[in-house]
């Protein structure tokens, strides 16, 4: 038998799919605002100046920090992203 293709994913990281419908509308609408800053920002330089990476930075702390621990294989999968997100830190 194969795996829902709608509750497999937010399955694997513990949430339902409503939950994950709710958390995937939220970072969604949070892109849509920082991109728009983005647009603005680009014809007014002095405009929304920190708007975009500090949105980026905030999205990624809420994705990465604050979830459930993934199953070994979603790991491994995401082990590039990590590796390449301390090499930036540095």
């Amino acid at each position: 038998m194969s795996a829902n293709p709608f509750t497999q994913h937010p399955h694997d990281i513990g949430e339902t799919y409503w939950q994950h419908q709710r958390r995937a509308l939220g970072f969604a609408f949070q892109l849509l605002g920082a991109g728009l800053a983005a647009l603005v920002h680009a014809l007014l330089p002095f405009l929304f100046v920190e708007t975009g990476s500090r949105t980026i930075s905030k999205l990624h702390t809420a994705m990465v920090t604050h979830r459930r621990a993934a199953p070994i294989a979603s790991q491994d999968e995401c082990a590039c992203h990590q590796e390449s997100a301390g090499a930036t830190a540095r």
